[in-house]
């Protein structure tokens, strides 16, 4: 088994790995998303979140929860695929696959020090919410600058123009 396979865990079994890791004095960062097709952006995003903590762990939306935020087109790639591209990034070192439209279930039981969205994220409706939940146990929200240019909505918008028939 490759590295980046042994990143993949499940909910249950990163929930004692993580409060192992911050008795140990890590300070464990969280972000989550769909990461369809995964761009320079999303590269930039991880990276940057890394730097925020000692520990990046990132919940990647299941199938069913993709489509419940984007519509019955997404995802382009399913769940595992999209789990084992993460893993295979250096500044990733845990994933794992959730069912829910948010974090909010999964939050208070990883209990990150940093939470990461990226920007833009505030102009949500959840995001109070969100920042609400994460200040309840002691962590911050944090906005992640984004990378000009890159989207997944962009990619796929420019395949389909080029390869219409």
């Amino acid at each position: 088994m490759t590295r980046g396979r042994k990143k993949i865990k499940t909910l249950e079994e990163l929930m004692p790995l993580v409060e192992k890791l911050r008795v140990g004095g890590k300070h464990i960062v969280t972000t989550n998303g769909c990461f369809d097709i995964i761009h320079p952006g999303h590269v930039d995003s991880f990276e940057w979140a890394k730097a925020q903590g000692d520990v990046l762990v990132v919940g990647v939306n299941s199938d069913t929860s993709v489509r419940e935020n984007k519509g019955d087109l997404r995802p382009i790639q399913d769940e595992a695929s999209r789990a084992r591209v993460l893993a295979g990034l250096e500044a990733i070192d845990y994933v794992f696959v959730f069912d829910e439209k948010s974090p909010a279930n999964w939050l208070p039981k990883l209990r990150p020090d940093v939470h990461i969205k990226g920007a833009g994220s505030e102009r949500d409706p959840a995001f109070a919410g969100e920042k609400a939940l994460v200040e309840s146990f002691g962590g911050e929200v944090r906005l992640s600058p984004q990378t000009e240019g890159h989207s997944t909505t962009n990619i796929i918008e420019k395949i389909l123009r080029v390869y219409k028939k």
